[in-house]
């Protein structure tokens, strides 16, 4: 899995990690029969048949540990991770102190039991997981194993430097697994979105507060919810999926943003909310891009505001969005543009912005200019929001710049958007 980004990692991580216990000793050959216990049963929950045997092989901790540390090892995962370290720091989405890298290395070593690789095709368990949620894992990566068979999984997660829709992305391909994982396990009589009531914030929370996931646990929220969104909101996508598109897989139609999971307006309505490409003009001293989208626009609201309806109101109407983090003469600034469906979306975000920043640098009212432009200073940093219509869409610039530096990183008129 060579090349892999932040958000893919978070592809391993075990969607019922909050229900370990201390490990027993454990046989391949029961694994073994866990798979062909669970194969058939997998089968009739898709829909689909295996082409050919999974492949299954064991792996001690120290192999699972190094998996991880391949993974991240890879230069195209480490300039990833570091300008996703360096956006989320400006952003205040992390601490400044904190090296990712080595909580991904601990958060995943603490988290995998299993996991199915599409590079061997091989179904990997860990020796010695606890037996009461080694079929659990063995569950949900075989859902992965069959997925590969019919859509390769490593032309799926391709989207680079769109974080937004590689996060969407997963959510199927995750949300799938949990979803079939839960019906093979409770039968197939009747629908599981009744039953569920497509309903995952209680699995959301246990997860988040489990006491036996302690690393988890005490990661930044942000990281935190941003792993979980694949399992929790994927389910919840692949619920209504069926929901709506009967006896189909998600696979051949796939949502192309955040916000066509969350939103069945975004989604199932014709025609669909798609993302608008936000294209940057070349900055002097970029050294990163990438996408936010609506669920991470609306975590860094909620980060800095504390307020979750505010957030979440806010966020909606997001139709496209465009990052750079920037090296200047006194520390690393940002420069978002942000593209919405109408004036009042805009406008909301722009006014949510606002008190975001006031409550994170302490900064005074902002200092109006002309077309709505707000300048805020405290902190020891410069923001400035600049709201504009742009090739007929309402667009708003975020700029972030250490104090004494410029705020003027671009040319909002040599921004181009695009399908």
């Amino acid at each position: 899995m060579a090349g892999v980004t932040w958000r893919q990692l978070g592809a391993v991580l075990l969607f019922a990690a909050g229900c370990r216990h201390d490990p027993r000793g454990s046989s391949g050959q029961q694994y073994a029969d866990l798979v062909a216990r669970d194969v058939p049963l997998i089968e009739k929950a898709v829909g689909v048949p295996f082409k050919h045997p999974p492949k299954l092989e064991i792996r001690t901790r120290e192999q699972v540990r190094a998996f991880v540390l391949g993974q991240l090892d890879d230069s195209a995962t480490q300039r990833d991770l570091a300008g996703k370290e360096a956006a989320y720091k400006v952003l205040g989405l992390i601490p400044d102190t904190m090296n990712v890298r080595r909580l991904f290395v601990d958060l995943l070593s603490e988290q995998i039991l299993g996991y199915y690789d599409p590079k061997t095709k091989v179904l990997y368990v860990m020796n010695g997981a606890p037996d009461d949620i080694v079929g659990i894992t063995i569950m949900h990566e075989l859902v992965h194993a069959l997925q590969d068979q019919y859509f390769n999984l490593d032309s799926l997660q391709r989207a680079s430097g769109d974080d937004d829709r590689q996060l969407a992305a997963q959510a199927v391909i995750e949300g799938e697994a949990v979803y079939e994982q839960m019906r093979a396990m409770v039968g197939n009589n009747g629908s599981l979105a009744a039953r569920l009531n497509c309903g995952w914030d209680r699995v959301r929370d246990a997860i988040r507060d489990s006491k036996s996931s302690p690393i988890f646990s005490a990661a930044p929220m942000a990281i935190q919810e941003e792993l979980l969104f694949p399992y929790i909101n994927g389910g919840d996508f692949v619920c209504r999926f069926k929901e709506h598109e009967l006896g189909k897989l998600p696979f051949n139609d796939m949502p192309q943003s955040s916000e066509q999971v969350m939103h069945d307006r975004a989604y199932f309505a014709s025609p669909r909310d798609a993302p608008v490409r936000v294209k940057l003009p070349k900055i002097a001293g970029s050294i990163y891009e990438n996408t936010l989208g609506e669920f991470d626009t609306r975590l860094f609201l909620f980060q800095h505001s504390q307020d979750k309806e505010l957030a979440s109101r806010s966020a909606i109407g997001w139709g496209g969005d465009r990052y750079a983090v920037v090296n200047t003469k006194s520390g690393t600034a940002i420069a978002w543009v942000t593209a919405w469906d109408s004036a009042l979306d805009a406008a909301e975000f722009v006014d949510a912005l606002g008190q975001a920043v006031q409550k994170r640098y302490r900064a005074p009212t902002a200092t109006s200019g002309p077309g709505g432009v707000r300048t805020y200073v405290g902190g020891g940093r410069t923001v400035v929001l600049t709201p504009r219509e742009l090739s007929g869409r309402n667009v708003v610039l975020v700029v972030d710049v250490p104090a004494g530096v410029s705020p003027q990183l671009l040319d909002l008129g040599h921004v181009i958007l695009g399908g």
